[in-house]
């Protein structure tokens, strides 16, 4: 049955590639209306995924679905349809010597598979940049989220057919892990493989996977809070960084402080008790923390404490005696995602960004920017942490190939 599935998906992407433009524009806009007009239907489907799962738990917030956020998601999806298609776009040219031209244009991967675990935005945004760059996608979804998937992918269908274009163009796969195992076996089918989720499903796509894989690793961010930072702008960005949504990849795990400025820790912490945020502090924070941090929420560090991604209402603190040694704690722990410094010095900001090997790299900056929308790009497809053509949050550009184009006038290659 899923071979079947991918078949249709397969030619489903051979049409895509001869829609214009302006239907693909159509259908995308008209897909960002029906989400809002079938809201209710949405969040059912969502309910009634969020009534198997522990509020406790960090993906819940990852699944829940609100009208505010399916606004958002509409608005991302218009904002992609407005963004030129990268599709057809001349990377660069050539004449050779024998009077040969030979192009260089951007075409799209074909069919793009997704595996990925409570996230419903995820089927959004991977099928509005999808369909944007004339890809043709298939869905892996969590069992978690399956009731909203199923939703969610059912509507873009009837709209697809509705504006003319082969509904297959998106599918959904069953849930389960056997549907998993045939995706990432599906040679001949789809040409790219993108996981998102946590560090063990990623593991598992890229150790098991027999089509290419871009990887979108896990989020283990930093703030490195400088001997020369602003105070303020600490606490702000830490504090967002941390609290605007702890569920995501973004969020802060682990505060950096250099020894000199432990003096403004209970400052730079206050903010974060009333989101009842545990921290793990080291010996010397711990010392600065306890009795200005309320005890209820302040833990001892372990080695555990870092390298840790916690996708919660948690995270912890280390105390370096030097920038040097900041830099060192970081080139350790870091997944090469998202990290921060605080500080007005401009030499030492210089040197953090150019040395700091992570897909985004911020100057007093939240950490909670990094984002396909945040960054102008409409949306994403996924945060690559590797070091291929694809790296920080993924877009149009990022979900292309290329191929070369050469005309001449007969011209023949010599023995």
């Amino acid at each position: 049955m899923i071979t079947e599935l991918l078949q249709r998906v397969q030619n489903a992407s051979i049409s895509l590639a001869a829609v214009d433009n302006k239907t693909i524009n159509k259908a995308l806009l008209a897909v960002a209306q029906a989400t809002l007009d079938n809201a209710d239907m949405i969040l059912e489907a969502n309910a009634a995924d969020l009534a198997k799962m522990d509020p406790a738990s960090p993906l819940y917030d990852r699944l829940k679905l609100t009208k505010a956020r399916l606004e958002g998601i509409a608005g991302d999806m218009r904002a992609v349809a407005s963004l030129e298609c990268p599709v057809g776009r001349q990377i660069d040219s050539r004449v050779r010597p024998n009077g040969m031209t030979i192009r260089r244009v951007r075409v799209p991967f074909g069919v793009i598979g997704i595996i990925y675990e409570a996230r419903p935005n995820v089927s959004f945004d991977v099928f509005s940049l999808c369909l944007k760059t004339h890809n043709a996608c298939v869905l892996k979804g969590g069992s978690d989220a399956f009731t909203t998937n199923r939703a969610v992918v059912d509507m873009i269908r009837r709209v697809l057919e509705e504006c003319g274009i082969d509904k297959d163009a998106v599918e959904l796969l069953p849930a389960g892990h056997d549907a998993a195992e045939e995706l990432m076996h599906a040679v001949g089918y789809v040409d790219l493989l993108i996981p998102r989720g946590s560090s063990r499903l990623i593991k598992a796509v890229r150790e098991n996977s027999m089509i290419p894989v871009i990887e979108t690793g896990a989020g283990v961010c930093h703030t490195y809070f400088d001997t020369y930072a602003d105070l303020k702008k600490g606490s702000d960005i830490i504090f967002n960084a941390k609290t605007r949504r702890v569920s995501v990849c973004n969020a802060m795990d682990s505060l950096v402080i250099e020894k000199s400025r432990l003096k403004d820790i209970a400052a730079l912490c206050s903010k974060l008790a009333e989101k009842n945020v545990v921290i793990e502090a080291d010996a010397e924070s711990y010392a600065a923390l306890d009795g200005n941090y309320p005890a209820a929420l302040l833990e001892h560090a372990t080695e555990n404490s870092f390298g840790h991604e916690y996708l919660d209402y948690r995270m912890s603190i280390k105390t370096v005696d030097s920038f040097e040694q900041a830099l060192q704690h970081i080139r350790r722990y870091t997944s090469k995602h998202s990290e921060c410094i605080v500080t007005e010095d401009a030499q030492r900001a210089q040197i953090f960004q150019q040395t700091v090997d992570a897909a985004c790299v911020y100057h007093n900056v939240s950490t909670a920017f990094t984002d396909g929308a945040q960054f102008g790009l409409g949306a994403e497809i996924g945060i690559s942490t590797q070091k291929m053509h694809a790296r920080g949050p993924m877009a149009l550009e990022e979900i292309t190939t290329y191929k070369w184009l050469i005309s001449g006038e007969g011209q023949t290659r010599p023995a």
